[in-house]
């Protein structure tokens, strides 16, 4: 299993947040997510926001804590990033 998380840095709705991802496939990272309570429709093309009590919840399930720069990188080498498009 390859779930990352990144640090919850995010602030919205006076909460910090996080980033969850899978650098293996999406149908992964559902299927933690869904251990983890969170509602499919929270999934945001190739992440799930998790805040900060759900992020160590996430640890606890076996997921890996990395910096931002390092989840961004295993995503983009896994063919798994969602890019804007272009203009």
């Amino acid at each position: 299993m390859a779930i990352l998380v990144d640090a919850a840095i995010w602030p919205w709705r006076e909460r910090l947040w996080a980033h969850l991802v899978s650098d293996v496939s999406y149908e992964e990272l559902h299927e933690f997510a869904a251990q983890l309570g969170i509602p499919r429709d929270r999934f945001q093309g190739d992440h799930y926001d998790v805040p900060t009590e759900i992020r160590e919840r996430a640890i606890v399930l076996g997921a890996q804590a990395v910096e931002g720069k390092e989840l961004v990188h295993r995503l983009i080498a896994a063919g798994l990033r969602l890019r804007k498009p272009l203009g």
